[in-house]
């Protein structure tokens, strides 16, 4: 059962919401600010998050970039549910990280669709890093990796991440997207950032990391632990495999 984090002080509209998804199948838990929702996030991760913006004490949008500064909170989908309507409230919503943005009123049945096309987004993106993750040591045969990892006994530890990347919160942003494989194209689109400034920001974490292109940056997120957390069900499972 995937769990979603409304966060939203709208009594009527938890409700109806709640009511709503959990008919449909979803575990949903609610709290009425920024404050609270950072505090059940980090208590116990949800698959997807939607938030209201206009709310008392920290409002969605500082929810959100506070969110995304955590590690944990880098890659959940995130629905901004709201009643603002202006172009300039859309973009910056975008611009600190949200993936999908729906104005009151609304149909449920629109929100249940954003909501399922984000979780089969995060899906297909955490089973193309497990790919990625298991083609390393495949690569990496014949060097100083290989020769560790051959024979039953080649059992890698998964690396700790090392110390916060060397990077501005705007490269930090464009990293994430280009470990999962994203296009210039597709990074300015999500980003609300033109091609160019992707591109920019890309040659700045390569220089930073003396590196010399996307491939050998996505090696480096692997190898050094930078990876998007594990949904409750993949923890579940693996630690059910023990």
């Amino acid at each position: 059962m995937k769990k979603i984090l409304l966060v939203d002080d709208d009594k009527t509209l938890q409700t109806v919401l709640t009511r709503y998804l959990e008919k449909r199948g979803y575990s949903v838990r609610v709290v009425i600010s920024g404050v609270q929702g950072l505090k059940l996030f980090a208590q116990d991760p949800p698959d997807l998050v939607v938030s209201d913006i206009m709310m008392p004490g920290m409002d969605g949008l500082e929810f959100c970039r506070r969110l995304r500064a955590t590690r944990p909170g880098q890659l959940v989908p995130f629905i901004f549910l709201t009643a603002k309507k202006d172009l300039e409230d859309r973009i910056q919503g975008h611009y600190i990280g949200a993936d999908d943005y729906i104005t009151k009123p609304f149909e449920p049945l629109e929100l249940l669709a954003k909501i399922e096309a984000q979780l089969e987004r995060s899906r297909r993106i955490h089973s193309e890093m497990v790919r990625l993750m298991q083609k390393v040591p495949e690569d990496s045969e014949g060097n100083e990796y290989g020769d560790n990892l051959s024979g039953s006994s080649a059992k890698a530890k998964d690396p700790e991440p090392e110390e916060d990347l060397p990077l501005t919160p705007a490269e930090a942003r464009v990293f994430w997207e280009v470990i999962q494989g994203l296009t210039n194209k597709q990074i300015s689109q999500r980003l609300f950032i033109s091609p160019r400034t992707v591109q920019t920001h890309l040659s700045n974490i390569l220089t930073k990391l003396n590196l010399e292109n996307r491939s050998q940056l996505v090696r480096f997120a692997f190898e050094h632990g930078y990876r998007p957390p594990q949904t409750q069900d993949e923890q579940r499972a693996a630690e059910a495999r023990g």
